[in-house]
């Protein structure tokens, strides 16, 4: 299931990566720069997610709205950020390559002599108000931001969230958004995908003839951090909810690092689908919660394992705490059947065959291959990452629990109705997001 690939590196660092796939007339084109959120510093944060918008408002050569033109031309496109890269991507019919790659091309190299004080205000504004939309006024939109404040110390690139804080926001400069763009946005911190109804030959071409002659960049230092837990961290949020809820988190391994795959199928097998041990346990036979859910959330520099429920009515958050832990603590101690880990098996399997269904877009081959290059700088890790799954033993996956999922060492989060700091697991201290 390898996702057969040619790579090539322009003289000013770009790297070229060309998967061709010629049963339907598209080509993707798909670009990661290796900066997020952790490339920012304490009171400078939210920059990466700001150049997001800001390279979506136009450039030098094309000083309007990203989307029109390769719309009109039939394409589909957008773009993401998270702690640890931004990428964006564009599907275009065969005859508008040229199109999608000028203009990545022209947001690459000459962005800033379009980037004014009043583009930069606008998409600082259109930033907070999605801050508002997807955090503030959503339920239970802080508890993400209390949990990564409480698991990570403050000078730590994964303390605060990739959206920014408010006042470092409102106190953005757009010399700072300049010097933030020279500093990340540059062919020696990037990687190119271009996939589909292309030739190798050509769209090699085709790269240098758009990105040949953006000047490299300055080099970008590898940030490196360590953070971990010692002790049990109770803390409660009043929130404007109906429900409590709980969040119990842990520190786990770093994405790809030795134990990932094996967190991701314990999470899976913990409360992933009517089968997985903890929704048969509290929402099948003990009702005591209306949903559960577990996350292995990979990163660069380390990971955070967390399993969020909520309770019935007649149920509280510590009855949950209990039945979680007593139920983490049996497979740790037990391990796990060969019959449950066959079936995570199984879905990660078909979770990786569904990724080979697209060149394009969030996923798509082009995507999963720009992870592995900017990650590994190892474009063609896809059946040892596989692999990584497919071979785990029930002792690999109780193992890496055992290591990592101790109750001593977490963060558990109660989430609570405003004025009900009661119905917080006991011993919670308040704490407020801003």
């Amino acid at each position: 299931m390898n996702i057969a690939y040619t790579k090539h590196v322009l003289d000013n660092g770009l790297q070229v990566l060309v998967h061709e796939d010629r049963n339907c007339p598209i080509v993707a084109v798909n670009l990661w720069y290796h900066v997020g959120s952790k490339n920012e510093r304490p009171h400078h944060t939210g920059f990466a997610h700001l150049f997001e918008h800001l390279m979506f408002e136009g450039s030098a050569h094309y000083d309007r709205g990203y989307f029109h033109p390769l719309q009109q031309a039939g394409g589909v496109l957008n773009g993401s950020t998270n702690a640890d890269r931004t990428n964006y991507w564009e599907v275009v019919p065969r005859h508008t390559l040229e199109l999608a790659l000028w203009m990545e091309s022209d947001r690459m190299g000459y962005l800033l002599p379009a980037l004014t004080e009043a583009k930069f205000a606008n998409q600082r504004d259109v930033v907070l108000n999605e801050r508002r939309q997807n955090y503030e006024n959503r339920p239970y939109g802080l508890a993400s931001m209390a949990v990564l404040a409480a698991l990570y110390p403050a000078a730590h690139p994964y303390h605060w969230s990739t959206i920014g804080e408010v006042a470092d926001l409102h106190a953005a400069t757009l010399d700072q958004a300049h010097d933030f763009f020279r500093a990340y946005y540059h062919p020696a911190n990037a990687s190119l995908v271009i996939a589909g109804d292309v030739e190798t030959a050509e769209a090699f071409d085709l790269a240098q003839r758009y990105f040949g002659d953006i000047p490299p960049g300055p080099p970008v230092a590898r940030v490196s951090a360590t953070a971990s837990i010692d002790r049990e961290v109770r803390l409660l949020l009043e929130d404007r909810v109906e429900m409590p809820r709980l969040y119990l988190t842990w520190h786990s391994p770093a994405m790809f690092a030795a134990g990932d795959a094996e967190m991701d199928l314990l999470s899976d097998l913990l409360a992933n689908g009517k089968t997985s041990r903890l929704y048969r346990r509290l929402v099948y036979e003990r009702r005591l919660a209306t949903d559960v859910s577990s996350l292995q959330n990979s990163r660069e520099l380390s990971g955070f394992f967390q399993v969020v429920a909520t309770p019935t009515p007649e149920h509280t958050l510590a009855e949950l705490d209990e039945e979680i832990s007593a139920e983490i603590e049996r497979l740790m101690a037990d391990g796990p059947v060969e019959s449950e880990l066959e079936r995570s098996r199984a879905q990660v399997e078909a979770n990786f065959v569904y990724r080979l269904q697209t060149v394009g877009g969030f996923g798509g081959k082009s995507d999963q291959l720009n992870a592995y290059n900017t990650f590994l700088g190892d474009a063609g890790y896809f059946e040892r990452d596989l692999a990584q799954y497919l071979e785990a033993t029930c002792e690999d996956v109780r193992r890496a629990g055992a290591a990592h999922l101790a109750r001593g060492r977490r963060v558990a989060l109660s989430v609570v109705p405003q004025g009900r700091t009661d119905l917080a697991v006991p011993g919670s201290e308040r704490t407020v997001v801003s």
